[in-house]
């Protein structure tokens, strides 16, 4: 049976609060690539996480299930999409949008949006190929995930379409606060919990019959010891790179030297 298909975030939104928390080391390196700035609009802001504090922000969400689920006293919030921005033109020093631009309509309107309304952008999003080849639940348990993530506007269409200056890796802790899709990657059985997986838009439009047997395969290869054996390398590790990446690039070359 295939999952509903109306806007993401007011299917998977209840309970995305919950399980979707900064992470204090993705916040540092995040805002680190925000660096100092005055102004900043979060586009696609969700329930608030990784806006700064220490400026002005505007928040833009078109989910109302998200924009209710915004903390009291978090940023002013406008219900707007990314592709139709209501401000005028370099109205913020930086235009920020963390994991959303593959769920946008159109992603190359919405980018050329964040280049006319702030001067630099900041965008987390993720390399699709390595991440195929390099999380585990996706190369041996989901491969349907690899071909629906091939027309997403992830890494390649944001490169793309806003030349940056740099793009770093965003390296996952094995205890990452963020349950992103691939938050749990040291900690398998974690995707086994229907309401973890609720809140990872990876899944949301994978066939529910396709996810059910995946997580049956996965219970199964826990109890009998596969995964262990087939992943016995990442016992030793603390954090992993699994394809996310911050792309920072600027719309006007006078400000470069401001952010270097």
């Amino acid at each position: 049976m295939s999952k509903p298909h109306q806007p993401i975030y007011d299917v998977i939104g209840n309970g995305y609060a919950r399980q979707r928390q900064a992470d204090p080391r993705w916040q540092r390196q995040i805002h680190a690539a925000i660096g100092a700035a005055d102004s900043l609009v979060n586009i696609s802001a969700g329930a608030g996480s990784y806006e700064p504090e220490n400026m002005r922000v505007v928040a833009v969400e078109p989910a109302a299930t998200m924009i209710q689920q915004r903390p009291l006293g978090s940023a002013p919030v406008v219900q707007a999409t990314a592709e139709q921005l209501p401000f005028p033109d370099k109205a913020f020093d930086v235009a920020l949008a963390i994991l959303t631009t593959h769920h946008w309509s159109d992603a190359d309107q919405g980018l050329q949006e964040m280049r006319r309304v702030a001067r630099r952008q900041v965008i987390v999003t993720w390399d699709a190929d390595y991440f195929a080849k390099h999380f585990w639940l996706v190369r041996d348990y989901l491969p349907q995930v690899v071909a629906h993530e091939k027309g997403l506007a992830t890494l390649n269409k944001v490169a793309a379409a806003l030349n940056p200056q740099r793009i770093e890796p965003l390296l996952v802790p094995a205890d990452c606060a963020d349950g992103v899709f691939a938050a749990h990657w040291a900690k398998p059985a974690a995707y086994l919990n229907p309401e973890v997986r609720a809140a990872m838009s990876g899944l949301a439009l994978i066939d529910d019959d396709v996810e059910a047997a995946a997580m049956r395969q996965l219970e199964q290869d826990l109890q009998d010891g596969t995964w262990q054996r087939n992943n016995a390398a990442l016992t030793a590790q603390v954090e992993a790179d699994l394809g996310y990446r911050i792309v920072i690039a600027e719309s006007d070359a006078s400000t470069l030297a401001k952010h270097a």
